[in-house]
């Protein structure tokens, strides 16, 4: 399989699960139906959309294909008649966006290098996919984006873990198929070890008070 096919593979697992993600933010929010619909098009689409206008993309995917649009509406119909199944909507959205971080930074990363970007901007391209439609579902249900939530456990770093490995292993010339799904299950698990263990990202250093000698 080629890397062309890789991107165009994960990517389209990557709509489903980040538009499954923003269809059950919509049902914990208690949204109507265009409300569903809407946050799963926006999460699904929004980092693939920002990536490919930077990289002169045009049109997008996203518009150009209906392939695109199909599958995150599709995610959002059986999400809203299955969603009764997740008991915890909260942990299951976040899963469903880790799983979605890990596919579309590699894809990100490696449309970058189809393109003839250099290693840096690929993995800056890889982040920017990664993120892009998770922030603009929080922004729009009315949430601080995880992106910058102080409190919030690892978001951006693994996503840039999963591009820095996929960009490396491209410039060593390493088969691009293996290393894109391992990378990929690397950033969901990192995802995950990072909400359960509660990791955080270190917060600006403040020098401490002197202690009172009294």
């Amino acid at each position: 399989m080629s890397a062309g096919a890789v991107v165009t593979v994960l990517e389209l697992v990557g709509l489903y699960v980040f538009a499954t993600s923003g269809a059950l933010m919509a049902i914990h929010k208690g949204f109507d139906v265009v409300g569903i619909v809407i946050l799963a098009l926006l999460t699904a689409l929004g980092g693939g959309i920002l990536r490919d206008v930077i990289i002169g993309d045009t049109p997008p995917p996203a518009f150009a294909h209906l392939t695109y649009l199909g599958i995150p509406l599709a995610a959002a119909a059986v999400t809203f008649f299955i969603h009764p199944l997740a008991q915890r909507l909260s942990f299951t959205v976040l899963v469903f966006d880790a799983a979605g971080l890990g596919l579309f930074c590699v894809t990100g990363t490696l449309k970058a290098f189809e393109h003839d970007l250099g290693p840096i901007q690929a993995v800056l391209l890889g982040i920017t996919t990664a993120v892009g439609g998770g922030v603009l579902r929080d922004i729009t249900a009315r949430e601080t984006p995880a992106l910058v939530k102080a409190d919030t456990h690892l978001y951006a770093i693994p996503a840039a873990a999963g591009a820095v490995a996929v960009a490396a292993a491209h410039e060593a010339g390493l088969p691009m198929p293996p290393v894109a799904v391992a990378a990929a299950v690397f950033v969901f698990a990192f995802r995950l070890a990072a909400m359960l263990r509660k990791w955080t990202a270190p917060r600006a250093w403040q020098r401490r008070p002197p202690a009172d000698p009294s």
